[in-house]
């Protein structure tokens, strides 16, 4: 039976979007549990559109055989997807209930979750691993009350053969990605990489069916989360500069209150610390605003929110 796809938005992933289907979402439930299901008319996509406290969506879910499974595709090393999980699957339940139902004697039924990451990014990682949502806790304690763990896969080529072989479609996925890698390390602008790898997995027969139909859609989805990757990559060393900014000059305004302290002048102070009498003369007066105390903190605020 051919496969036939939802309309790709440029915000979903490739695996996302190949996931989604029924088909495909119940091969891979059979190839991590190693079961042999068929019934896909018994699966219930229920994948979270536009969670309300998140940017993204969640990836993946569905109820099958009493069990409601969230599956995530990760490309970056993250930590917190215990967390981003519980805030998912508390979405998922709620909109399976009604209100009224929480009142009643009778004890309502919940499919068993489950938690899975499929990683595939370039920081090495290990087969398998256990994400728990107590390692955030910061206090440890014998049992926590509240407790999620989530599988996470290495599903790069030559990881977890034994998956990847049993389903097909997730290997393909991870030669796919593979072969993007493989042209922008050889000096390839992203998008002709992209392009490149469209034309031989679709002539290799590697996600042929999908790429052929879905050409243009992939493309863009590929540079959107490129060029998303690469956004936050830019953010994220932005506050690190501006991390060490703040860092450099709450060292300076400690210094320089410590001379104010002991009496020394503006005059003596740049000289000592080898600074512009202009670069201290802010702070030292700043410094003076906030005698007697001569906070450092109270300085800082005194510097960046003015005198309010």
């Amino acid at each position: 039976m051919r496969e036939t796809y939802y309309q790709l938005n440029q915000k979903d992933t490739i695996f996302r979007r190949l996931f989604m289907e029924k088909k495909n979402a119940l091969d891979l439930y059979n190839a991590i549990n190693k079961t042999a299901h068929t019934d896909v008319d018994k699966l219930e996509i229920t994948t979270l559109e536009d969670s309300i406290y998140m940017k993204f969506k969640n990836d993946v879910s569905f109820v099958f055989d009493f069990e409601l499974m969230l599956y995530e595709h990760q490309s970056t090393v993250n930590p917190n997807m215990p967390l981003r999980d519980l805030i998912y699957v508390t979405d998922l339940l709620r909109g399976r209930i009604s209100t009224d139902d929480l009142y009643r004697t009778s004890r309502i039924k919940l499919p068993v979750p489950r938690f899975v990451v499929f990683y595939n990014g370039t920081t090495p990682q290990p087969e398998e691993q256990i994400l728990r949502l107590s390692d955030a806790y910061e206090k440890r304690t014998g049992e926590p009350e509240l407790e999620l763990t989530v599988k996470v896969y290495n599903v790069n080529l030559r990881h977890n053969s034994e998956l990847l072989e049993s389903c097909s479609l997730l290997k393909e996925y991870a030669q796919y990605v593979e072969q993007v890698r493989e042209y922008t390390a050889k000096g390839l602008p992203f998008a002709e990489a992209v392009e490149q790898t469209i034309d031989d997995c679709i002539r290799n027969g590697i996600l042929a069916d999908f790429l052929s139909k879905n050409r243009a859609e992939a493309t863009a989805v590929c540079i959107y989360e490129y060029n998303e990757e690469l956004h936050l990559k830019n953010v994220r060393m932005e506050g690190m500069q501006q991390g060490l900014q703040q860092g450099e000059e709450q060292k300076l305004i400690e210094l320089i209150c410590r001379k104010v302290r002991k009496g020394k002048a503006l005059q003596v102070i740049a000289e000592e610390l080898e600074e512009e009498v202009s670069v201290v003369s802010t702070i030292y007066d700043a410094i003076l605003k906030s005698a007697p105390d001569y906070d450092c903190e109270k300085v800082y605020v005194l510097l960046h929110n003015g005198n309010e």
